[in-house]
């Protein structure tokens, strides 16, 4: 048998384990009931016969008593009519004088099983002898073993029909339950097998199985978004280094072949392409460790609007050369944050900003207090992004319609929504074609409590 055919064996063995659990906890339920059952129906007998007995003993002292007024004692008192209805009545009768010594007793008194009651013989207010009774299992004495049994048979006939529900009961569950996770085997393997496509899909389930079922698509679809955004990475590398690598070759080749001679202007050229490799190096380079970041960050106080204004400062020269003028609007905002990677958030933001800003534009950067939040603002006069390609924008390599005609590889801002979420953050875009863009990044002034 193949492993798989074991697995499913395995699998298949669910249904009956659910199965065989509902009728054990019937049956315990049954055999709970059947013991507490005869525990207090014998208790209950037990009092009723020892309330019976004691009637009875005090019914036959008073007959007793009776005879022996009528012959003033025990010599010649008639008894037969008191042993003649005990007998009747499936009772044991003794009667004793008052030494002890029995006078009259019904026949097989001392064969007799069971407990006994006693009872005074009084007449005239003194204590001429006495009765002990006790039950025969002809009469009420009995009546303990015939409720056993009748309870037993009860019990038997309630344990079967519990059984019979349990297990019909029991099958139905697990049927109910064993589908949806079958269902589930079976698409988790298929999507094992290179099935990419395989999903729960609506499962008619308990709650707990549909959400594992809704959470099983959910990673699926996810899996497949980086599947799709690895292939674009790929792609977006592949496409950039095409063009770089191909200048270079072609460069190379021609000063081996002796078609160009090595002056100034062609080996600045071939530099040129070599720097943008280096940059592209540098961007996956930055990526890489941002990715890290977020899983360590060394965060301590800081004031967001210092941080703003270093990165600020470094990018300044960039932004004479594009003439496009950087306004600075910082007010103190106090953050706790690992100042390395904050850096390079608002590095980001502004390169972003400066890249789609044409000549003559301005970015604003700013920065402010908003309750337990610290806010920085990027905002400039740029061209703006269209509304379809808005909800992208923070995605790893992405690059719309009108970074094709500029440089980078689409990681800039991904990186800085990352390093915002990693310091429990958000970072929100708001743009119109035309009216610029306007970047928002919101940090908490206090290191978020993790649930």
């Amino acid at each position: 048998m193949t492993d798989r055919g074991n697995r499913g064996n395995r699998g298949s063995t669910l249904g009956l384990r659910l199965t065989l659990a509902f009728l054990a906890v019937a049956l315990a339920a049954v055999a709970l009931i059947a013991v507490l059952t005869a525990v207090f129906s014998a208790a209950d007998v037990s009092s009723l016969a020892g309330r019976q007995r004691a009637e009875l003993a005090k019914a036959f002292a008073v007959a007793a008593g009776s005879a022996w007024e009528q012959h003033q004692g025990w010599a010649g008192a008639d008894l037969v009519p008191v042993t003649d209805l005990a007998a009747q009545t499936g009772v044991q009768v003794q009667i004793r004088d008052a030494s002890g010594r029995t006078v009259k007793a019904t026949s097989g008194f001392t064969a007799a099983a069971g407990p006994t009651t006693t009872a005074p013989v009084i007449v005239r207010g003194d204590r001429e002898g006495t009765v002990v009774v006790g039950l025969t299992a002809s009469g009420l004495g009995g009546a303990d073993g015939i409720l056993r049994t009748a309870l037993l048979r009860a019990i038997a006939g309630t344990a079967g029909l519990a059984a019979l529900l349990a297990l019909v009961t029991g099958l139905g569950v697990a049927r109910r339950i064993t589908r949806p996770v079958t269902r589930l085997i079976s698409v988790t393997r298929a999507m094992a097998g290179g099935d990419r496509s395989a999903r729960a899909g609506e499962i008619k389930a308990p709650g707990e199985l549909r959400e594992l079922a809704a959470a099983f698509d959910q990673m699926a679809d996810t899996l497949d978004y980086q599947d799709k955004i690895r292939r674009d990475v790929v792609a977006s590398v592949a496409h950039e280094l095409r063009t770089p690598v191909a200048v270079l070759q072609a460069g190379h080749e021609a000063l081996l072949d002796g078609v160009i001679d090595p002056s100034p202007a062609e080996l600045g050229s071939l530099r040129d392409e070599v720097l943008r490799l280096a940059r592209m190096v540098d961007d996956l380079q930055t990526l890489a460790a941002a990715d890290a970041a977020v899983l360590q960050l060394t965060r301590e106080p800081s004031d967001l609007a210092d941080i703003a204004g270093s990165a600020a400062d470094s990018l300044a020269r960039r932004f004479e050369t594009a003439e496009v003028t950087l306004e600075r609007r910082l007010a103190s905002a106090p953050v706790v944050a690992d100042q390395r990677w904050m850096h390079q958030v608002v590095t980001n933001l502004l390169g972003n900003a400066l890249k789609f800003t044409p000549a003559g534009g301005t970015v604003t950067i700013s920065t402010s207090e908003g309750g337990q939040n610290a806010v920085l603002e990027v905002a400039d006069t740029g061209i703006g992004i269209p509304a379809d390609e808005l909800p992208r924008i923070f995605d790893r390599f992405w690059r719309g319609r009108a970074a094709a005609q500029t440089s980078g590889s689409g990681i800039g801002l991904a990186v800085a929504a990352e390093l915002a979420q990693a310091h429990g953050g958000t970072l929100a875009a708001a743009s119109q074609p035309g009216d610029g863009t306007r970047l928002t990044l919101t940090l908490p002034a206090r290191i978020p409590r993790r649930a």
